[in-house]
């Protein structure tokens, strides 16, 4: 059979995509961006649009790398999950050697990348990361509803690894991206867990379930992230418009916050997973543009 026959291409392609799905695209584009809003907002003169390649190739390696680890050892409890059952592992699309090893190359050429290319703060960072991800936050999955708030802290470093990329310290400013980014996440992921309950339960995971309590744990954590949401302005990285905007859109993601906690259904839980997915690019994009 000819290496150009259709079938055969097809086939490669296919095995090219189920590759590509392991890396989480969706994810590690979130990852990205944030990333480069760190090394933007850290950058004084000039973005020195190379090094930012490079950091945005390393942070894509490291951040692709740890979701495929995370989908390999994960791949038996996929499979009992309606949501995560077709993903390539538990479809017996790839075999699970076949990418362990993939993801193996990919997060350590990622780390290496880093810090040969960027600096050895920035790819520490992203091997601590990696590590914390894999290693601590995927094993608590099946032991403790805690798994949520622990995950939040590799979750919220890729903009402090594009701050340190641009050579700055790691100071309060940073502190203060990475908290932001640590907010953002509990009601975005509880929304998640809200409506996704039962398929979890499926599949042996202890998270956060619908109800009180969950509902509670919204509103805290979208009230914390309104007075963090303007320390930017405070610290003098960014001006009035921006601090406006960052309690007008933590107003609006409380709102909804409100609406899950007090309805307790699947369709709030959705809107606020929607507005959590809108409310991050817009406060990013509009701490860009509003940086003094």
């Amino acid at each position: 059979m000819s290496v150009r026959d259709p079938a055969v291409i097809e086939r490669r392609s296919i095995r090219v995509a189920d590759f590509v799905e392991l890396t989480k695209p969706g994810i590690t584009a979130m990852v990205l961006i944030t990333t480069v809003v760190g090394y933007y907002m850290a950058s004084h003169d000039a973005l020195r649009p190379l090094l930012l390649l490079h950091t945005i190739l390393g942070t894509a390696l490291v951040a692709g790398g740890a979701s495929a680890l995370n989908q390999y050892v994960e791949r038996d409890l996929d499979a009992r999950m309606k949501r995560t059952c077709n993903r390539p592992l538990p479809a017996g699309r790839l075999f699970p050697s076949e990418a362990l090893l993939f993801s193996m190359i990919t997060s350590v050429a990622g780390v290496v990348y880093l810090m040969l290319f960027v600096n050895v703060i920035t790819g520490t960072l992203g091997f601590l990361t990696l590590a914390a991800y894999i290693f601590v936050y995927t094993p608590l999955k099946t032991r403790t509803a805690l798994c949520t708030l622990i995950g939040a802290f590799p979750g919220a470093a890729p903009p402090v690894m594009g701050w340190t990329a641009a050579g700055g310290d790691i100071n309060a400013v940073a502190f203060a991206l990475f908290a932001i980014l640590f907010l953002w996440q509990m009601p975005h992921f509880f929304a998640i867990a809200w409506m996704c309950t039962e398929d979890y339960a499926r599949g042996g995971f202890s998270v956060h379930v619908s109800g009180e309590s969950t509902g509670r744990q919204i509103i805290f954590f979208c009230c914390a992230l309104i007075p963090i949401s303007v320390l930017p302005t405070i610290l003098g990285l960014t001006g009035m418009l921006y601090l406006l905007g960052a309690i007008l859109f933590g107003f609006v993601y409380l709102g909804y916050g409100f609406a899950v906690a007090l309805f307790r259904s699947n369709a709030h839980a959705y809107r606020l997973l929607w507005v959590s997915i809108l409310y991050l690019p817009a406060l990013l994009v509009l701490m860009m543009l509003d940086k003094i």
